[in-house]
């Protein structure tokens, strides 16, 4: 089942020094609490959050004066590293979740499984042509999504059907992957969804 509390995780290293907690809202929208220096990443958790349903609160220090990379990476860690132990046995789950999401002339789309087998696949299809946006390298967000993937233990599936606004493009896909994901820890059948009976 999942936990009704939140759970708290710090990660401290010589590149970033994270704490943090995750919980699950019990209205049905989350947020996003904290600064991570970086504005557009700031933007983008929020958005994960408020259409995942999750109660985000971090405080992040990381080395932004040599570029994004790691804190962005290292808060994908923190985040999954969280939502693996927000699962606990990940019992009574739905445990897969589709979800497409349009914003303007950009389209994504994302299926999940809360499988306990980490994997992602990434395709941004070539349409985000920008290097940067708000101080964000657009190549980071594979990056984010693997280690968040990896530490969740879920199964990430990640397309940008189309779109050419670099914004647009990268928000689309977080919002899809986190509507995908609370679509995944609905309520589904008693016990583990699995022929293995474990996940």
């Amino acid at each position: 089942m999942i936990q009704s509390s939140p759970v708290r995780l710090e990660r401290n290293t010589r590149e970033t020094r994270i704490s943090a907690s995750l919980g699950i809202s019990d209205s049905g929208k989350g947020k996003f609490e904290g600064t991570s220096g970086i504005g557009f990443f700031d933007h983008m958790l929020n958005s994960f959050c408020v259409h995942g349903g999750f109660e985000f609160i971090a405080t992040i220090e990381g080395d932004t004066f040599v570029d994004c990379h790691h804190t962005v990476e290292d808060t994908g860690i923190v985040l999954g590293s969280l939502f693996d132990m927000l699962l606990d046995d990940r019992s009574g789950i739905a445990r897969f979740g589709n979800a497409f999401v349009p914003m303007d002339e950009a389209l994504a789309f994302c299926a999940a499984d809360i499988s306990g087998r980490p994997f992602l696949v990434f395709d941004d299809g070539g349409y985000i042509k920008a290097h940067s946006v708000g101080g964000y390298d657009t190549e980071i967000s594979e990056e984010f999504f693997r280690a968040f993937a990896f530490n969740a233990k879920l199964t990430l599936h990640l397309r940008l059907q189309y779109g050419s606004n670099a914004h647009h493009c990268i928000e689309a896909l977080y919002k899809a992957a986190a509507r995908a994901i609370k679509q995944a820890c609905n309520l589904g059948a008693a016990g583990i969804l699995s022929a293995k009976g474990v996940l």
